[in-house]
């Protein structure tokens, strides 16, 4: 498990059996658990820390779903948040479903990321 100070833009990486999320050494606020699947961002990535900011903030984490399929889309630049936070807007959609849209031009009538090619919900994670 990653576990991240958004504060000082470092990431520790704790097994499962560790006690809880513990306090970052540097400046001791308490880590978020980000999950397994984070790919951390550089420490001078400022645009890529912001993304991650405003992604765990909202509450989504990498931690993977069913049969490894992984936590599914985050947004890796702050003008990809900002699409999805205006989406958000747009639709009155909750700020934590509009940063996992893969794509915010193409939403069916429920929010639900669609594929152009396909009818299908993108975001259904089902084994």
């Amino acid at each position: 498990m990653h576990f991240v100070c958004l504060d000082c833009r470092v990431a520790y990486k704790k097994t499962a059996t560790s006690r809880g999320p513990g306090r970052c050494p540097q400046c001791r606020a308490e880590l978020i658990n980000a999950g397994a699947h984070l790919a951390v961002p550089r420490k001078r990535d400022t645009a890529g820390w912001r993304a991650l900011d405003a992604v765990l903030r909202s509450g989504l984490t990498f931690h993977g779903g069913c049969c490894g399929t992984g936590p599914g889309y985050r947004p890796r630049t702050p003008r990809e948040v900002r699409e999805r936070l205006a989406l958000a807007g747009r639709t009155g959609m909750p700020v934590k479903q509009a940063l996992a849209v893969p794509d915010p031009t193409t939403t069916d009538r429920y929010g639900a990321g669609v594929s152009p090619s396909s009818s299908r919900a993108t975001t259904s994670g089902g084994c």
